[in-house]
């Protein structure tokens, strides 16, 4: 799978609304049939940063992504809410789900 990480450092004027300012394009993201998750979390230090973590199946599938109209749509209209360009880490696993944290085994 190609596993992302991209840090979305936001506007501090739209930091509360950014789930709303990208929810189209979540959703959409979403029901891309090569998307095995795409989930933004907030930054606990910093409240104008959003961290989105994301996968797809294959090197196809992510392709599809960056070529569909629903991220042509995201490169045009979401920079205007950013302080700066996302910084991203993204790479090929060798897995296609999440593996569990056997260090933090939970054990009842």
């Amino acid at each position: 799978m190609i596993f992302i990480t991209a840090k979305f450092r936001v506007l501090p004027e739209h930091a509360a609304s950014w789930p709303e300012i990208a929810g189209a394009f979540t959703a959409a993201t979403r029901a891309e049939p090569g998307c095995l998750w795409f989930d933004w979390s907030r930054s606990l230090d910093d409240p104008n940063e959003y961290v989105l973590v994301e996968a797809f199946r294959d090197g196809e599938a992510g392709g599809a992504h960056v070529s569909s109209e629903h991220f042509k749509e995201a490169q045009r209209t979401l920079p205007q809410y950013l302080q700066e360009t996302p910084r991203i880490v993204s790479t090929t696993v060798d897995q296609d789900d999440w593996s569990e944290l056997g260090e933090l085994a939970v054990r009842r």
